[in-house]
């Protein structure tokens, strides 16, 4: 029977440091940030924000007015409305106000700049490269 001693570190402990450590270079995901990348990922987190997203972006001018967008979700105005400003507050509509209405366009390199943002702001980044050198081997357990 094989022991170890007490203050030795035991072999698997010591893989599982290793294949597990950070990306030399990159640094932890701050508060701050994770709070802004939540934001727009919770903004994107909801299917009907999806499709509004898409129906803006394909339509003629890639813009859309509220009265545009609630036949094609089938949703009521309030609703629609309201995921409207959820996109704007997160960054990735503007509007512009047209006497009574308001029309809606997609911020140019906004769902680029997302992932950007993930990918330059933390060892995250790490998880977009499958060859990745923080990765661990298929056949390891980390």
């Amino acid at each position: 029977m094989t022991t170890t001693a007490p203050n030795s570190v035991a072999p698997a402990a010591e893989d599982a440091s290793a294949c597990c450590a950070p990306i030399p270079g990159t640094s932890a995901l701050q508060a701050e940030t994770a709070a802004d990348l939540a934001v727009r990922f919770k903004a994107l987190g909801d299917p009907n924000r999806l499709m509004l997203l898409a129906t803006i972006a394909g339509g003629e001018s890639a813009e859309a007015c509220v009265c545009d967008l609630t036949e094609p979700l089938n949703l009521g105005q309030p609703t629609v409305s309201h995921h409207l400003k959820i996109l704007v507050d997160a960054g990735f509509l503007i509007k512009e106000k047209r006497g009574t209405w308001s029309y809606y366009s997609l911020v140019p390199g906004a769902l680029s700049g997302l992932c950007g943002d993930l990918c330059s702001e933390s060892v995250l980044g790490g998880l977009m490269s499958t060859s990745s050198p923080a990765a661990p081997a298929p056949d390891q357990d980390c």
